[in-house]
């Protein structure tokens, strides 16, 4: 019979994970609001914001303390440093992207990014991978070529995606369920905080500092950055404390869908023949993956049940 707590924690889990995909998905048009302001002055306000809100979030909930006591592990406050490090480098590409005409590219991203995730498992943890895996990882490569080829241009935005957020994953499982969602991202901001406030310095001392310069509609979205990048990394890391890697892969779906249909249908951006292909291939290294992933939890269910 099922543990009724585990299949509650899966179930919050499986939300906490939709919930902040759905979010993800829709992003790249609340970037496109931001304009004029550049990805840098952005990725920095996100930055120098979440980590506000991270401040007050840990004030209601008293969670300061807590939070000194994650400080006080060096090991777990080094790793959300290395996280913060692959999540900023992710946020910069995303934003880039959306504003310069690149969400398709986005898209394809996210969708490589669960092969990304069973590649990790393989250089990092030391995993083996299944027949059907290795077919999915070939035609994910064999996806990347016919882009290459056909359109004359490297996909540098979906590969550093799909990587960077594969990585910050990976990361943020290995820290462990000690480490609570508010106050994981607090330390990830605080590690960046200087670095963004340095960045806001130069983007100001040159003249393209947005804030308070573009209208009140857009200086309180920009204030707005720091909830709308939190909430859903907030929810990822719920969701990871709580799933699988398996089970937030599978999920993930959902943001490079609606990514696909932000770039497509509201966007209007450029879909030749060779980019059909291209997410044809990958969509179809998806399709192997999962069927991989549900064979293999039959497998595992099927040996727990014979020895009784």
């Amino acid at each position: 019979m099922p543990d009724p707590v585990s299949k509650s924690t899966t179930g919050a889990g499986v939300g906490f994970a939709l919930s902040a995909y759905l979010l993800w998905g829709g992003m790249p048009l609340f970037f496109l609001l931001l304009v004029p302001s550049g990805p840098v002055e952005i990725v920095a306000w996100r930055i120098v914001l979440s980590l506000v809100f991270c401040a007050i979030l840990l004030t209601a909930t008293r969670g300061w303390r807590r939070l000194r006591a994650i400080v006080a592990d060096r090991r777990a406050t080094l790793m959300l440093g290395l996280a913060g490090l692959f999540i900023v480098v992710n946020w910069f590409v995303y934003v880039y992207a959306s504003i310069n005409g690149h969400v398709l590219e986005a898209a394809l991203g996210y969708f490589i990014n669960p092969i990304v995730t069973v590649l990790l498992g393989v250089v990092v943890l030391g995993e083996k991978l299944r027949p059907l895996q290795w077919v999915s990882i070939g035609i994910s490569v064999i996806a990347v070529l016919v882009i290459v080829i056909s359109l004359g241009q490297f996909p540098w935005i979906s590969l550093v995606l799909a990587a960077s957020f594969g990585l910050y994953g990976l990361v943020k499982k290995r820290v462990g369920g000690n480490v609570d969602a508010i106050s994981g991202l607090t330390i990830e901001t605080a590690w960046l905080a200087p670095l963004a406030s340095v960045a806001i310095i130069v983007v100001a001392a040159s003249g393209d500092l947005t804030m308070g310069a573009s209208g009140v509609g857009h200086t309180l979205l920009l204030l707005s950055a720091g909830i709308v990048t939190a909430i859903p990394l907030l929810l990822f890391a719920s969701a990871t404390r709580r799933l699988p890697l398996s089970y937030v892969g599978l999920t993930q779906y959902l943001t490079p869908v609606l990514q696909f249909i932000v770039g497509v249908a509201l966007l209007h951006e450029a879909m030749p023949p060779a980019r059909w292909v291209g997410f044809a291939l990958v969509w179809l290294a998806l399709i192997v993956l999962t069927v991989d992933v549900f064979r293999a939890g039959r497998g595992a269910k099927g040996a727990r049940i014979a020895p009784a």
